[in-house]
C-alpha cells in the first residue's frame, strides 16, 4: 500500500466518525442540537452515546424545562423543541410542578394523572416519572433500559398518543393550550369562585342569571361562536377567556313566563312599577318639543355607544357613583303634567350641587359633551356593548377617549338639561337599551346567579 493512501485511511476513519457522532448526537432522545442555517453551531454533550442515561427530568411549566442524563443538563425554553446543555445547578432548582398557571384553574391541570405505562404502536412501556402540566399535556420518563425509541416522550391528547420528539406541530399543540390556560385563568377571575368558573366553562350555555324580571339584563356564555335572537333582535356572541359572551336586555314589557336560549331556560318573571307625577314650569315642558336639537344630540349618543371594546373592562365590582338621596327608582312610570312622559329607565340621586361623582368602574369616556335635555352628560364604555350614563351634572371632569378607573371623579352633581334640581341621572345602557342599575352595584355581571333582593 502506497504511502498516500496510508496518509488518506485515518482521515477517512475520522470523518466516518465524525458523521456517526453528529447523527447521534442530533437524534438523541429529548434533545434537538442548535444548528445554524450553514450548519455550524453544533450543541451537544461530548460524552460517549453508550454512557447517556436519562436520570430525571421535570418541566417548570409549558415552555421552560431540563432534563439530567448520565453525562450532564440539558434544558428547554421553548417547550421542548430544543434541548442545549446547561449548569448543573439547573436540575437542582425548587421543582414547583408547573402548578402556578393552573392553581387557579385547578380542574384544567393534570397533576392528578400519574399513568403506570405508556403504549406506543401497540408496545406497552413502564413509566419510571411522569408530568402533566394540564389535562392533555404531559412528559412521561420510561424506567431506565427499557427497548423504546427514547427515554423522555411527550403527549398532547392525555395520554391517548405520545412521541419522543417534540416535532413542529406537537409545539403548536402545546401552546395552543398554553394559551387556553391563560385565557381560562383570565375568565376566572372574573366569577365570584373557582367552583362557579368551572361550571359555566364545562356548561355548553349558561345564563348569568337563569331567572330576571322585565327592565334587567342577563349575561349569556356559549363554549361555541354565533347569535343569539332576542326578542326580535340578532345578538353576536363575541370571544372573551375560554367562551362566548354577549349581554341580552330584557324590556320593560316583556311578559313573565319561560324563554329558551339555547339548551337552557330563561324564567322572566312577572314585576309591577310604580308611578310618578312631576310637575314642572310650562317652559320646561316646551324643552321636549324641540324635536330637531332632540335629536341631533342623539345621532352624538347613538355614534358614541356604536363601539365598544371587546372586552370586559370592569374587573371589580360596580359602585354607586354618587352619596345621595333616591328620589326616582328604576321603571317608574312617568307623568308630567299630567301627561304620560315614559317609563323612568334610570336612577335619579339627588345631592348638592358640586358633589364629586365617581366612574361606577373601569372604562373608556365614548361621550363627554353638554346636551339638550340631559345636560351635561357623560357616557363610559365597559366593554361588550355595556356603558354607564351619567347626567345633569354641573361639570364635566373627564373627555372622550380617556380611561379611567373605578372610583375616579369624572364630574360634579348639578342641574342642567331638563332637570328639576341638583341631581344625578344614571343608568346603564346595553346595546343600546336602558337595564336596572340596580342589578350592578357591589358584584360584577359574573357573578349574578339570582336576582338580588328588592329590585
Amino acid at each position: 500500500m502506497s504511502l498516500a493512501k496510508l496518509l488518506v485511511f485515518p482521515v477517512l476513519l475520522s470523518i466516518a466518525a465524525a458523521i456517526l457522532w453528529f447523527v447521534y448526537y442530533s437524534n438523541a432522545p429529548g434533545i434537538t442540537s442548535a444548528i445554524t442555517g450553514n450548519g455550524a453551531g453544533v450543541t451537544a454533550p461530548i460524552t460517549a452515546a453508550s454512557k447517556r442515561e436519562l436520570l430525571d427530568f421535570h418541566m417548570a411549566n409549558f415552555n421552560q424545562g431540563w432534563a439530567r442524563y448520565s453525562d450532564g443538563v440539558v434544558a428547554t425554553e421553548d417547550g421542548g423543541v430544543t434541548w442545549l446543555p446547561a449548569p448543573a445547578e439547573a436540575a437542582s432548582v425548587p421543582q414547583a410542578n408547573g402548578d402556578e398557571e393552573t392553581a387557579a384553574v385547578s380542574w384544567l391541570s393534570g397533576k392528578d394523572l400519574s399513568p403506570p405505562s405508556i403504549q406506543v404502536q401497540a408496545q406497552e412501556y413502564a413509566v419510571h416519572k411522569s408530568q402533566f402540566l394540564s389535562r392533555n399535556v404531559g412528559w412521561a420518563m420510561l424506567v431506565s433500559g427499557t427497548a423504546a425509541e427514547a427515554p423522555l416522550w411527550v403527549t398532547v391528547d392525555g395520554g391517548t398518543n405520545w412521541s419522543s420528539k417534540v416535532t413542529a406541530d406537537i409545539a403548536v399543540q402545546i401552546q395552543a393550550e398554553h394559551g387556553q390556560i391563560l385565557a381560562a385563568v383570565k375568565e376566572t377571575s372574573f366569577y365570584a369562585e373557582q367552583a362557579a368558573a368551572q361550571k359555566a366553562m364545562e356548561a355548553s350555555w349558561t345564563l348569568m342569571p337563569d331567572t330576571a324580571s322585565p327592565g334587567d339584563v342577563v349575561l349569556v356564555r356559549h363554549q361555541q361562536p354565533g347569535e343569539v335572537e332576542w326578542e326580535g333582535k340578532t345578538y353576536t356572541l363575541e370571544p372573551f377567556g375560554t367562551g362566548y359572551f354577549t349581554y341580552l336586555p330584557i324590556s320593560i314589557g316583556l311578559k313573565a313566563g319561560s324563554y329558551p336560549i339555547g339548551d337552557t331556560v330563561l324564567t322572566i318573571t312577572a314585576k309591577k312599577f310604580q308611578t310618578q307625577y312631576l310637575q314642572v314650569t310650562k317652559q320646561m315642558e316646551s324643552m321636549k318639543q324641540d324635536t330637531s336639537r332632540i335629536q341631533a344630540d342623539q345621532k352624538k349618543i347613538d355614534l358614541a355607544r356604536s363601539q365598544s371594546q371587546a372586552e370586559f373592562l370592569g374587573v371589580s365590582n360596580y359602585i354607586i357613583p354618587v352619596e345621595g338621596r333616591l328620589t326616582t327608582p328604576y321603571g317608574y312610570t312617568r307623568y308630567v303634567n299630567g301627561k304620560f312622559d315614559s317609563s323612568h329607565r334610570a336612577l335619579d340621586l339627588a345631592a348638592k350641587e358640586g358633589t364629586p361623582i365617581k366612574a361606577t368602574n373601569d372604562g373608556i369616556v365614548a361621550l363627554s359633551d353638554m346636551l339638550y335635555l340631559t345636560g351635561n352628560s357623560i357616557y363610559i364604555d365597559h366593554g361588550m356593548g355595556l356603558f354607564s350614563q351619567y347626567a345633569h351634572m354641573s361639570e364635566l371632569l373627564v373627555s372622550a377617549g380617556d380611561y379611567v378607573k373605578q372610583g375616579d371623579i369624572i364630574g360634579l352633581v348639578g342641574t342642567t338639561g331638563f332637570s328639576t334640581g341638583p341631581h344625578l341621572h344614571f343608568t346603564f345602557w346595553a346595546h343600546n337599551v336602558p337595564v336596572n342599575p340596580n342589578l350592578f352595584f357591589d358584584t360584577t355581571p359574573f357573578q349574578w346567579t339570582t336576582p338580588a333582593e328588592g329590585q
